[in-house]
C-alpha cells in the first residue's frame, strides 16, 4: 500500500454541532449526526494506532469577512449568518475530533481543502501519495478536496460513513459523483486495510 494520510475536513462546531450555524453538512434534526461523527472518531483512533498521519483541515475566515469572495449562495449564507469567523466557538473542532499533539492543522477559506492553504506542502513533507478523505460536508468540502487531489495526482479513498451532507440523498449523490475518481469505502474496510483494527474500533 502506498504511503497514506487521512485528510479530515471541517469537523468543526459550526457545521457538526447541533448549535452550529451551518446545516448543509448535517441537518438540524439528522438522526445520523452522532453515528457519522463516531465513525470519524473510530477512523482517527485506528489511524493513530496504525501510524497513519492525520491532517486536519479547518475552515475559518476573518471576522469582518475581508477578502471573502461571496460569489455563491453557500458563501453568501455564511456571511448572512455570521458563520466561520476566526476566533469563535464555531471554528473550533467539535469535541473528540480535534488534532492530537503533533498532528498538522491547516486553515483554508473555501471548499477544497487545498485552496489558499498549505495542505499540499504538508502532504509533500509526509511523503504520501494516497489520501483518505472524510469530513462534513460530503457534497462540498469532501467532493471539492477529492476533485482537487485527483487533479494533482493523488490516489484517493473516501471514508463514506465518516462523511455527511444535509440529507442522505445528497450524501449518496455526492458519493456517486466521486466514485469514478475515488474508491468509496466504509470506515471498517479502511481500518482493516491500514491495520487500524483493535479495541475501540
Amino acid at each position: 500500500m502506498q504511503a497514506t494520510a487521512i485528510v479530515a475536513n471541517h469537523y468543526q462546531n459550526e457545521n457538526c454541532h447541533p448549535d452550529g450555524k451551518i446545516k448543509v453538512g448535517i441537518a438540524a434534526d439528522a438522526d445520523w449526526r452522532w453515528q457519522r461523527l463516531d465513525n470519524a472518531k473510530r477512523l482517527f483512533a485506528g489511524a493513530r494506532r496504525a501510524g497513519v498521519p492525520i491532517v486536519h483541515v479547518r475552515l475559518a475566515v476573518p471576522q469582518d469577512y475581508r477578502g471573502v469572495i461571496a460569489n455563491t449562495a453557500l458563501i453568501r449564507e455564511w456571511v448572512e449568518l455570521g458563520a466561520w469567523k476566526e476566533g469563535t466557538w464555531g471554528v473550533k473542532f467539535i469535541e473528540g475530533l480535534g488534532a492530537a499533539e503533533g498532528e498538522p492543522v491547516v486553515t483554508h477559506t473555501r471548499n477544497s481543502g487545498f485552496h489558499n492553504c498549505t495542505l499540499e506542502e504538508v502532504l509533500f513533507s509526509l511523503g504520501v501519495r494516497r489520501l483518505i478523505c472524510c469530513g462534513v460536508s460530503t457534497a462540498y468540502t469532501v467532493e471539492g478536496t477529492v476533485r482537487h487531489a485527483t487533479d494533482i495526482g493523488y490516489e484517493v479513498t473516501v471514508a463514506a460513513d465518516a462523511c455527511s451532507t444535509a440529507t442522505q440523498q445528497q450524501h449518496e449523490n455526492a458519493l456517486a459523483v466521486m466514485a469514478p475518481l475515488a474508491d468509496i469505502r466504509t470506515v471498517d474496510e479502511i481500518l482493516a486495510e491500514i491495520g487500524g483494527t483493535g479495541n475501540g474500533t
